[in-house]
């Protein structure tokens, strides 16, 4: 069954890894050799999981064999469908669940991130978040603030994941709020006004046990969200 994608639309797919068939056939050399790289076997099995489903998602947009899609990789390793395809994408994993989005000539990211109850996230903040962001978790309640942390990282790693820079993105350089219940979420970069007016970012509500958010450019887009692979249905809420 071929997918249909709007210029005006952003999918969001998720898929349980643990439930996804096996998709290693699918892969590419250089995935596979990436699969062993890892130390232990459940990064691995994850990683061949997702990444053989992020293959046959892709294949039903571009109606191919899920094994037919070749990829580049930017300066920073952001991977691009190649031989100049309109199609955008970006991946994310965390314990047992996957999220893809999905769009058209527009740059996003998305991610995940499972809630650990070891962390409560302001140690972790100051090294990592704004002075802003930091102000902000320290004024909450404690019980509040590993909810307010995993919000605010998922939100920053979307948004450096849209912008291509990955782990080599400075977090402290911008922005955004922390209210894990708000959708629509403020971000302001500190030395370009302008580059956060190119961006939307929103929550991505994924249930007890997850954090999750989406960043596209632009405001001229609406969002649509499955599960996979429930009859490849629109959810017709956010997720």
């Amino acid at each position: 069954m071929r997918l249909r994608i709007a210029a005006d639309q952003v999918d969001v797919w998720r898929a349980s890894l643990a439930a996804l068939p096996d998709l290693q056939a699918v892969l590419s050399p250089d995935e596979l050799d990436r699969a062993a790289r890892f130390r232990f076997e459940k990064d691995s099995r994850h990683f061949i999981a997702a990444r053989g489903w992020l293959r046959t998602v892709l294949a039903r947009y571009l109606d191919t064999s899920p094994a037919d899609l070749r990829f580049d990789y930017g300066a920073h390793g952001k991977p691009v469908l190649s031989a100049g395809c309109d199609l955008r994408f970006n991946l994310s994993h965390s314990h047992d669940l996957a999220m893809l989005a999905v769009t058209k000539k527009r740059e996003l990211g998305i991610d995940v991130e499972f809630i650990k109850e070891s962390i409560v996230g302001p140690e972790i903040a100051e090294c990592f978040f704004s002075a802003a962001e930091i102000a902000e978790l320290r004024a909450l309640p404690r019980e509040q603030q590993r909810a307010a942390f995993f919000a605010g990282w998922t939100r920053k790693e979307s948004y450096i994941k849209g912008t291509g820079a990955g782990l080599f993105g400075p977090l402290d350089r911008f922005t955004v709020s922390l209210a894990p219940d708000e959708s629509r979420v403020s971000l302001r970069v500190h030395d370009d006004e302008r580059e956060a007016a190119r961006w939307t970012l929103c929550s991505l509500h994924l249930g007890e046990g997850y954090a999750g958010a989406l960043a596209a450019e632009g405001s001229d887009w609406r969002l649509r969200c499955f599960n996979w692979p429930q009859k490849l249905r629109n959810l017709g809420r956010p997720i």
